[in-house]
């Protein structure tokens, strides 16, 4: 069952006075629990048209249908976890985790309840009562996930959240991530810069063509979970994603020496 779709999506952006064309006809089609991950050269519009997705920009042309039924604008439907968690550095990690919930006029006791399920999840029980400020990169971005889990969105965005994190801690969540989309069933629209991450995550790789971005290619990555970074069979989906970017890479490379 097709739980998102975006038809046309056309983006234009002002660049010193001058039109720049982003998005050109992205047409996609997200499952009901689908983990589809989008990858592409810097700069192509992968952020911008998952800000589409949201309802945190409008696209120029072209529509997202939710469910069948078109949205433009942000919703408790669609929630966001971004590379810099966002959390407010002033509240405990359970009160992040709760605003949502607070916001929604979730009674205290419920939202207890309800919270307190996504931090056993994310590992973040014993650091219920710290500050964001005292934990580490890593340890945010739990907590970010866990405040956009609470929400029951119908839909997770994330937007290259785990660029800023080290190696290890990147690997760890990778695997994590993955155990709680098997728990939860949420359908996940994801964007990297890394193919091995895509590969990693995504039961399908949508390959961003350099600006103006179309879509290249969709690969199905049909392989056992959990996935882990140094898994070698791997590699194969890797290359033949590369393949599919590495003309897109050279486009874009010889365009910022033009520009």
């Amino acid at each position: 069952m097709t739980k998102l779709e975006a038809r046309n999506i056309v983006k234009r952006f002002d660049h010193n006075g001058n039109p720049v064309l982003a998005l050109d006809g992205i047409n996609l089609k997200v499952d009901e629990g689908d983990f589809v991950c989008i990858v592409g050269p810097s700069g192509c519009g992968k952020s911008t048209f998952l800000n589409i997705v949201a309802g945190l920009e409008k696209p120029d042309s072209g529509e997202i249908l939710l469910n069948g039924n078109t949205i433009s604008t942000p919703g408790p439907d669609r929630t966001m976890v971004f590379q810099e968690g966002a959390l407010f550095p002033w509240l405990k990690v359970i009160d992040n985790v709760e605003f949502g919930l607070k916001m929604a006029g979730i009674p205290k006791n419920e939202r207890a309840q309800i919270s307190q399920r996504y931090l056993d999840m994310m590992q973040l029980t014993k650091f219920a009562n710290s500050y964001t400020y005292q934990l580490s990169t890593g340890m945010k971005q739990r907590v970010a996930i866990a405040r956009a889990l609470v929400m029951d969105p119908e839909i997770l965005l994330m937007d290259e959240p785990f660029a800023a994190l080290d190696a290890q801690t990147r690997d760890l969540l990778l695997v994590e991530l993955q155990l709680i989309w098997e728990r939860t069933k949420k359908t996940i629209l994801f964007v990297t810069h890394s193919i091995a991450e895509s590969v990693i995550l995504g039961n399908r790789v949508v390959v961003f063509k350099n600006r103006p971005a179309k879509i290249k290619k969709e690969f199905v990555i049909d392989y056992r979970r959990p996935r882990l970074a140094e898994d070698e069979n791997l590699l194969k989906y890797q290359q033949e994603i590369l393949a599919e970017l590495r003309t897109e890479v050279k486009a874009q490379i010889k365009r910022e020496f033009e520009e």
